[in-house]
């Protein structure tokens, strides 16, 4: 029931960034404006998923994620209620925290009732069920935008929210999440962390992911209605990126086993490297289709290993910090990144951010094949 509660979780997150993205077009948004629509959503992760993260590991699941979700439907309402740019950026804000909170709560709290064999296979559910929203939320949002205008989607995905707060409440009565004592901070607070090699590279592996995913879907869909496409084919393309993470994530546990970690996130960073490099060449709806297919399996068979190596390299005491020091170097990769490449594209074209996106993700490859032991395991 917890992925349940994420997976209603994320078909709003993932609906109302998307209706906010087609709304600010609406609005002629400039790409440079687009780029710090997309960072509004990550600034407050950038700020609080720390503290958040420490918060979940005293206080348990319930309050925090409750408060998640009430700042995420205070965000959606706002947007239907005043439909301006200004207001959007805030909704932005808004939303994003709220779903920090609801994730790092929720996947807290699955790392502590799950054993440690079958940590991956956990993690590959609450993955497919981040796939399932990102294929279905995009066509909910297109649909309901074209038919009933740009405050419709809000309110809709206000409905999810609402489902997911009732869920949690049901899965609370089973399952008492409270938290744990803290463990005593050192001077550097949470910065000794980062003195772990193993939580080092997957903070900065996680990073990458992180960009990649938010610069795919941001930007994909505006190059596609560029090229002609309707808001609903473009919608078309974010469910195509979900079919792909949904496709290869059943198959991410039986990977590592066979491969080992950090040989399946090289090779899933150069898989979206690849897309990344073609997609502005694309003129094709299949084609676009296709990439973003292929984007979509090498961000989903990584994430559920990226979550894996976190838990496993946590003090137990300090799970939720540690995923709060990850949200915040992701945040920071999904707030710096996109703003700066939506301004080159404002200044040069959208080819210039695919391709900035493409040579970060090739770099990140190469570090992670550098961490392939002789096995192909993390070390």
């Amino acid at each position: 029931m917890l992925v349940a509660v994420l997976l209603l979780t994320h078909i709003a997150y993932t609906g109302i960034r998307f209706a906010v993205t087609l709304h600010a077009l609406f609005l002629r948004a400039t790409p440079l404006q687009l780029g710090l629509l997309l960072s509004a959503f990550t600034v407050g992760p950038m700020l609080f998923s720390v503290r958040i993260g420490r918060l979940s590991d005293r206080l348990g699941c319930a309050p925090v994620a409750g408060s998640g979700l009430t700042m995420m439907l205070a965000g959606a309402v706002a947007a239907a209620a005043v439909p301006a740019l200004p207001t959007l950026y805030l909704s932005g804000t808004l939303v994003g925290t709220g779903f920090m909170a609801v994730f790092a709560a929720i996947n807290n709290a699955i790392a502590k009732l799950t054993r440690a064999e079958h940590m991956t296979r956990a993690f590959s559910l609450v993955a497919m069920a981040a796939s399932v929203a990102g294929f279905i939320a995009p066509l909910i949002a297109g649909a309901a935008l074209q038919a009933l205008g740009h405050s419709a989607p809000y309110l809709l995905f206000c409905l999810f929210l609402m489902a997911a707060a009732l869920t949690l409440k049901t899965c609370l009565r089973k399952y008492p999440l409270t938290g744990m004592p803290s463990a005593p901070r050192t001077a550097f607070g949470s910065l000794d962390l980062l003195k772990d090699a193993r939580l080092r590279a997957v903070f900065l592996a996680g990073a990458l992911f992180s960009m990649g995913w938010d610069l795919f879907v941001f930007f994909a869909p505006l190059q596609g209605i560029r090229a002609g496409l309707s808001p609903t084919a473009a919608a078309a393309i974010l469910s195509a990126l979900a079919a792909g993470m949904f496709s290869v994530r059943l198959a991410a546990p039986h990977l590592t086993i066979r491969f080992g970690e950090w040989s399946v996130m090289a090779a899933a960073m150069c898989f979206c490297a690849v897309a990344f490099f073609v997609y502005p060449l694309l003129t094709d709806f299949s084609a676009f289709l296709l990439a973003a297919c292929m984007v979509g399996m090498g961000l989903g068979c990584a994430q559920p290993v990226a979550m894996t190596l976190l838990y496993r390299a946590a003090p137990r005491d300090r799970v939720g910090e540690a995923a709060g020091v990850r949200g915040t170097i992701s945040s920071v990769s999904q707030t710096v990144f996109p703003t700066l490449l939506g301004g080159l594209g404002s200044a040069v074209g959208m080819l210039a951010v695919f391709w900035c996106g493409a040579a970060l993700l090739a770099v990140g490859a190469w570090c992670a094949h550098r961490r392939r032991g002789s096995n192909g395991s993390d070390r």
